[in-house]
């Protein structure tokens, strides 16, 4: 039997609950206000869209895409801010697909509530890379997802990439 060691994911798994936070309460706002990037997770701001890892990743190198305003809908983004994000994902992809090699990637967006969104006010693409036997049987049988890259060394990765 092999051992898998993750001791950082433990101030993860042994954090209190958090509360439901308020319908206005939005973290990617909130990162976009402060100036401390590494702490919010930001790793680029651009004209019209930002990219930030994403604090509970489903997988190594999860990132997010989000306009800078606040839009909760498809129809209120601009066409620059529209073309700005699509070209901010595909970027995100050629990075990734350097730095980290996977073998695929869900990239996805989930409008409102019902359709999964944890935060339906403000849009944001999920980048996820993917490499083949990357779920086994740790989220089936102790509903446990093992990330192998801690935060802080993806935003330095992401950083240097992006310099």
């Amino acid at each position: 039997m092999e051992q898998l060691w993750a001791p950082w994911r433990l101030a993860y798994v042994t954090q209190p609950a958090r509360p439901k936070p308020a319908d206005d309460d939005c973290f990617i706002c909130r990162g976009l206000a402060e100036a401390d990037d590494r702490t919010n997770l930001i790793v680029y701001r651009g004209t019209h869209s930002c990219v930030i890892l994403n604090r509970f990743p489903y997988n190594n190198g999860h990132l997010l895409v989000a306009p800078l305003a606040h839009k909760a809908r498809l129809a209120d983004l601009t066409p620059d801010e529209l073309l700005d994000l699509q070209e901010m994902i595909r970027q995100m992809v050629a990075i990734l697909e350097k730095r980290m090699k996977p073998e695929g990637f869900n990239v996805g967006l989930n409008l409102g509530k019902v359709a999964g969104a944890g935060l339906p006010g403000h849009l944001h693409w999920h980048v996820v890379p993917r490499w083949n036997g990357d779920t086994n049987f740790m989220p089936v049988v102790s509903d446990v997802r093992v990330i192998v890259q801690s935060l802080d060394a993806l935003w330095e990765l992401m950083r240097e990439e992006l310099a």
